[in-house]
């Protein structure tokens, strides 16, 4: 369906307007934003050409057009609209802004928020913010945000050890609480007290070891600094779900409000990925100071960006670069990628280097192994796989690498077939492990007793082109042929070019070898 152009535009804004829809088309999103911006000059009242404005200038960085269309849109405007109000409002302490956006968003689909925000509004009026924060105790989300709000405005009013026993009944393991951490001793660093800071920055998480070795100047508590800090808790949170034009918008209201947030400069690069806008993404990520706690997440970000456009040789560049910090994170990240690129034989020295470090575990010798024998060097993968099932001996995933090597590598059944029993029973529901153990029972001539688990794992797993491929030699096998090449054909509709001959010769002739 083609769009309708703005029902009284002149020619001109016409021309920008279909210039902008083009644009905006092709994943053009700066230039979108750009000839949506002059029609939208040219026709400042026109909702149609607003409604499309706002968007591709959120997804394009261009926070004056979003602000402007916003604006011309009055009550018709995205819920998400009064976020990025508020956050630009913040960022210039403009209060009586603040709070019209405080109340609108209080009677919109963001109603949870308007509590914690408007107690950070009457923070920053030198009001009294607490008894804003009462919430009804059965909404659960609404506490939690007004809980996280009171330990942090207690923080920031100078009553450290309530605030600090307020946070600590809310933290647990997770990114949740790897945040609020950090926005606390943010708060903490940024008023003087370090020492406190230092007590929430616990654990080797990598921006909790940076933030406790490099505390910066922290942040100073205002409304600003609080509405940044909520709306990158709910982007971190909603990020995770299906997409959504939501992230985007919270995590670029949350850089507005507070430009020294660096945790929402990366949701928003990620947002921005995910958008298909990699190039705003990546300079997102550079904006990101290497004094920051995020610096190695940016980094390595980078590279994720990279990678998933399918910029794969920059990728790579990049994630060389960053293993000569001789890092483990670094080098995980530079030997799995090259493993994701089919380059093994550079992975091996990569994976080789982290365990030469001294700090290598089952996993990292199962991918160095697996590396290896990608690689050609089955006498070497061995070696590195057995030492992973020594490590680990009850990992299956470890078991099952090293078991189904083994038989396609030609050695004896019986050892390989013991260590997918094994790694079966540990793992009783994993298609892979179902599949390998019932192929090694076939191989050991005992193919009627395979045929349940191979049918089991392609059941579970359909589109697998190997399960399927061993069900149809098994199907042979046992004289069923027709069922033999239904298998074939099943495999060879997602099989690569050389695996999808090898099956078709099969389809046309059995197998031509004992399998």
């Amino acid at each position: 369906m083609v769009a309708a152009a703005p029902a009284h535009a002149a020619v001109p804004d016409l021309l920008a307007y279909l210039q902008a829809r083009a644009a905006d088309g092709e994943g053009a999103a700066e230039a979108a934003a750009q000839r949506y911006a002059d029609a939208l000059a040219a026709t400042p009242g026109d909702k149609g050409v607003a409604a499309y404005a706002y968007r591709e200038a959120i997804k394009a960085g261009n926070l004056k057009l979003a602000l402007d269309a916003a604006v011309a849109l009055g009550s018709a405007a995205p819920a998400d609209a009064d976020l990025l109000i508020l956050g630009s409002a913040a960022a210039h302490a403009d209060l009586d802004t603040a709070d019209a956006a405080i109340a609108r968003i209080g009677k919109g689909q963001f109603a949870v928020m308007a509590p914690p925000l408007a107690a950070w509004a009457a923070f920053a009026r030198g009001k009294d913010p607490l008894p804003l924060l009462a919430v009804g105790r059965s909404d659960s989300v609404a506490r939690r945000f007004a809980g996280e709000t009171r330990a942090l405005i207690l923080i920031a009013q100078g009553n450290t050890r309530e605030g600090l026993t307020t946070l600590s009944a809310m933290l647990g393991t997770g990114q949740a609480s790897e945040d609020l951490r950090i926005i606390a001793a943010r708060l903490l660093i940024g008023t003087g007290r370090a020492a406190e800071a230092r007590g929430l920055l616990a654990g080797d998480a990598a921006p909790i070891a940076a933030l406790r070795d490099q505390p910066g100047p922290g942040a100073q508590p205002s409304l600003a600094f609080g509405a940044s800090a909520l709306f990158t808790r709910i982007a971190s949170d909603l990020i995770l779900g299906p997409d959504s034009p939501l992230p985007l918008a919270l995590a670029q209201a949350a850089v507005m409000a507070d430009a020294g947030n660096d945790r929402a400069r990366l949701l928003l690069a990620h947002t921005l990925s995910r958008a298909g806008e990699p190039a705003r993404a990546i300079a997102t990520l550079k904006a990101i100071p290497p004094t920051s706690p995020y610096r190695d997440a940016a980094r390595a970000g980078r590279v994720q960006i990279l990678a998933n456009a399918d910029r794969i040789d920059e990728a790579i560049a990049a994630a060389e670069a960053e293993a000569r910090d001789n890092t483990p994170a670094s080098l995980q990240r530079y030997g799995d990628l090259l493993m994701t690129a089919d380059r093994p034989a550079e992975a091996v020295p990569v994976y080789r280097r982290l365990i030469d470090k001294g700090e290598a575990d089952w996993s990292t010798w199962l991918q160095y192994g697996a590396a290896l024998d990608e690689a050609g060097d089955w006498p070497g993968a061995h070696r590195a796989l057995q030492e992973a099932v020594r490590l680990a001996p009850e990992e299956p995933l470890a078991l099952n690498y090293l078991g189904y090597a083994q038989i396609v590598h030609g050695e004896p059944v019986a050892p390989a077939q013991a260590l997918l029993e094994k790694a079966s029973a540990l793992r009783p529901n994993d298609a892979a492990i179902t599949d390998s153990l019932g192929w090694a029972y076939h191989l050991a001539g005992d193919s009627k007793r395979a045929l349940p688990l191979i049918e089991r794992a392609a059941a579970a797993s359909p589109a697998d082109v190997e399960v399927n491929e061993h069900l149809g030699d098994i199907y042979w096998t046992l004289g069923r042929r027709v069922d033999a090449r239904y298998a074939w054909r099943a495999a060879q509709v997602v099989a690569e070019p050389e695996t999808s001959a090898r099956l078709a010769a099969k389809i046309a002739n059995g197998p031509t070898t004992h399998q």
